[in-house]
Formats: C-alpha cells, structure tokens, sequence
C-alpha cells in the first residue's frame, strides 16, 4: 500500500516534507499520547479524590444522621437525667445523716447482742468524706454461731435507716482453727474478725467543703 510505502520512506530531516496522511497519522499518535498522559497524570488522580470525598460524604451523612436524632432526644434525655438525679437523692436520703450515725452504731452493736452474739471487738473508725457521701470503717471481731450470724444480718436489715454493710479483710473462721493448739469448740462457734465500713450521706454544706466534691473544689481554690 502506498501509506506503508510512504511510512518507510520517510525523510527524517524534512518532516515539513512528509505527506498528508503521514501528517495526519502522526498527529493523531502525538494527540493519543497527550490525552493518556494527561488522564493518567490528572484525571486518575481526581478520580481517587472524588472517591475519597463520596466516603467522606457517607460517613458525614451518618454523622450527621446520629447528631441530629440526639438533638432530637436531647429534651427527653434531659428529662430523664433530671429524675434519675432526683431518684438519687431520695435514695442518698434513706441512708443515715451525721446526727443518726452513733445511734446507728449503737443499733449495730445491740443487733448483734441481741442476736446472742459476743462482741470481743467494736471499735467505730474515723470517717472518710467521699463525693457525696461518707464512709466510717468498723473493726469488729464477734463470736457467734452461724444462725446467730444470720439473725444479725437480718436484724440489721430490719433497721428503720438503709443500712450498708461492706466486707474488708474479713475473715469467718471456727473458734478452734482461731486458737492456736486450741480444742475443737462445742455448738460450731464461728469467729467474725475484720474490718466493715457503714455508710452516711453527706449535708449539702459538707458536700460543698469536701476536696472531692467539684463544687468544694472550686470553694477552695478561690481562697487566697
């Protein structure tokens, strides 16, 4: 054909010179190479960043979705966060109040008599103020058996004022085992030695003077 003919007879050194469809030929090559330099170099590029801004877009959208449906609930949260504060502070009241807490003391200590329990050890600690509350450790050491144990319990709980016991190194053990070289003791007598902490809400102005409540925090950092 005459074109391939032409093709291999090409004068280098006079372009100006070629034929027409040489021309033609050549500047379509030159135009296809420009234009998949040009996609590869900038379109391809764009199109990862289109890619990237369509995830983003999603994920802003569900963003935005879960924000707007908490916007929505807001009043309803606020609500319910009101009367849970509320329900706090009416269970806080049932505990016993700085005035109450040695009659308490005393209720805990007649409990356990009553209960036919021998209190060898009853000796009431130093409070620790809490957020909003108070904590008062008790070491105790009571000789009893395990239905005298379990009549304390429930007379404790029977107490006009919520009363909170917890454990802390506690230990329940047979008298025996609690006496060294000692005789196995008749009735199955158990021995209570260790420390338990009762608890008390605090008044709204020891709240306020305790380091760690937030507002007696503040309280003492503004002074001088």
């Amino acid at each position: 054909m005459k074109f391939f003919d032409d093709l291999r007879n090409l004068d280098r050194h006079n372009v100006g010179g070629w034929p027409k469809a040489i021309k033609l030929f050549f500047t379509a090559i030159v135009f296809i190479v420009i234009v998949v330099a040009g996609w590869y170099f900038f379109v391809s590029t764009q199109q990862d960043d289109l890619e990237t801004a369509r995830n983003q877009e999603v994920s802003l959208k569900s963003e935005f979705s879960a924000k707007q449906a908490k916007a929505a609930n807001l009043e309803a949260l606020q609500q319910q966060l009101n009367e849970m504060q509320d329900m706090l502070r009416q269970l806080l009241r049932q505990l016993p109040s700085k005035t109450e807490m040695p009659e308490l003391l005393v209720d805990i200590s007649q409990t356990a008599l009553a209960a036919g329990i021998e209190n060898e050890l009853f000796q009431p600690g130093a409070e620790t103020p809490k957020d909003f509350y108070a904590e008062k450790p008790i070491t105790l050491r009571m000789v009893g058996t395990y239905h005298q144990f379990g009549a304390f319990i429930s007379g404790v709980a029977s107490l006009p004022r919520v009363v909170i016991l917890t454990l802390h190194d506690v230990s329940l053990s047979p008298k025996s085992a609690a006496v060294k070289g000692g005789d196995p003791v008749p009735g199955g007598l158990l021995v209570l030695q260790g420390t338990v902490k009762t608890y008390r809400y605090l008044e709204d102005d020891e709240a306020a003077n305790t380091d760690t409540h937030p507002q007696g925090a503040a309280a003492k950092g503004a002074k001088p």
